[in-house]
């Protein structure tokens, strides 16, 4: 099972925010997911973001791997 942590994407036409969670990669970007992690808002100024640094750290160990923005979010 190939596991990835990546952006969920939640909120109104043309006023996104993302939730950040763990989630096989055979399903869609905005379905089914193992465990939410944080949240990010880019509309707010400055952008928000908010992740459970442990956590993600706890699925790296396992085996997950961060999708590009994800990797930018947690640095």
């Amino acid at each position: 099972m190939a596991v990835k942590i990546r952006l969920r994407r939640m909120g109104a036409k043309k006023a996104p925010f993302y939730r950040v969670v763990v989630a096989d990669s055979r399903f869609p970007r905005d379905g089914r997911f193992i465990e939410e992690i944080g949240y990010y808002d880019p509309t707010k100024e400055p952008a928000v973001v908010s992740i459970d640094k442990e956590k993600a750290e706890e699925w790296i160990k396992k085996g997950a791997q961060p999708t590009d923005t994800v990797k930018r979010l947690l640095k």
